[in-house]
């Protein structure tokens, strides 16, 4: 007679981890601009331009966090 828990089975399944607190954020930067024309004016605002929008998306996912957080209280 052989019991239930001494047939061969798959293995279980990982636990799922769940991170809590405030996502981690880096610190906004603008990359470094020298502009020799005035076409590289435009390249110059488009790359500032586009670290700002990093920097506001950080920004918006630690608030929409908050909200999550201040929600659940």
């Amino acid at each position: 007679m052989q019991l239930a828990g001494c047939g061969s089975a798959p293995p279980s399944p990982e636990p799922l981890h769940i991170a809590t607190g405030c996502p981690a954020v880096v610190p906004c930067t603008l990359s470094a601009t020298n502009p020799d024309k005035n076409g590289a004016l435009l390249t110059d605002q488009e790359a500032t331009e586009g670290d700002w929008a990093q920097c506001a998306a950080q920004v918006d996912m630690v608030y929409q966090h908050q909200q999550a957080q201040a929600g659940k209280q």
